[in-house]
């Protein structure tokens, strides 16, 4: 197929491949409580499955009063009945979360994870990915697989559409790339299940089956820059 040889021709680039190769993640930080971990996982999945550039520098501050709105909404989905409540979460509190707040809940083999929120449920963002780590744990697809032609730490790029009302969330991937090569819909699915998963869901998340909303979230509205929990 045409992007398994693309890219085998990009990998053949030494210079480009080690270049990418040398970018390491840089994650620090953790959440104690279950709701971050699962905000965290949450956002790891977008990451992998949505991608683009952030402006503003992510900041410890910033990172600290996610996790503080990230409580007051677990200690609001506690209470009987709940209250209804609307939390606003900023794309640089949700990237400085990611870049200083969740080190230790962060899988292994990835990194740098960035978002980018648009308006009417676009999303975007990129995280590296330790194609190493991943295919330890996969069978090869053969000579047409792109993963077969790359290896160490390389950015997986990619954009979509998030909507979530009634408690249920659903995003729609629209394009996903692996150094600038378009990648397979199956292939990003693949890598998405594979870093989402955890013991409560060993198959990780699925991109295509929608999915409940956790600390009684009845609806997520999103924004340019923001996105808003509604209880």
């Amino acid at each position: 197929m045409e992007w398994a040889s693309v890219l085998r021709s990009r990998c053949e680039d030494r210079g480009e491949l080690e270049a990418v190769r040398g970018k390491l993640y840089r994650v620090n930080g953790m959440n104690r409580t279950r709701l971050g971990r699962r905000v965290l996982l949450g956002l790891l999945a977008l990451s992998l499955a949505v991608s683009s550039t952030v402006a503003a520098q992510p900041t410890r501050e910033q990172g600290d009063r996610l996790e503080r709105k990230i409580e007051e909404i677990a200690k609001n989905a506690s209470s009987d009945p709940v209250r209804p409540k609307r939390t606003t979460m900023s794309e640089l509190e949700v990237n400085s979360y990611l870049a200083f707040n969740g080190k230790d809940k962060i899988p292994r083999g990835l990194g740098n994870p960035q978002i980018v929120i648009g308006g009417d449920g676009q999303l975007s963002g990129r995280v590296f990915v330790d194609i190493d780590e991943f295919k330890r744990h996969r069978s090869s697809g053969g000579i047409l697989d792109p993963l077969n032609y790359i290896s160490g730490q390389v950015p997986v790029t990619a954009r979509g559409v998030f909507r979530a009302q009634d408690g249920k969330g659903r995003f729609q991937l629209i394009s996903a790339e692996i150094l600038g090569v378009s990648l397979p819909r199956p292939i990003i699915q693949e890598l998405v299940a594979f870093f989402s998963r955890t013991p409560e869901n060993p198959n990780g998340f699925d991109m295509d089956a929608p999915f409940n909303l956790p600390a009684k979230i009845r609806e997520v509205v999103v924004n340019r820059g923001e996105a808003v929990m509604v209880q």
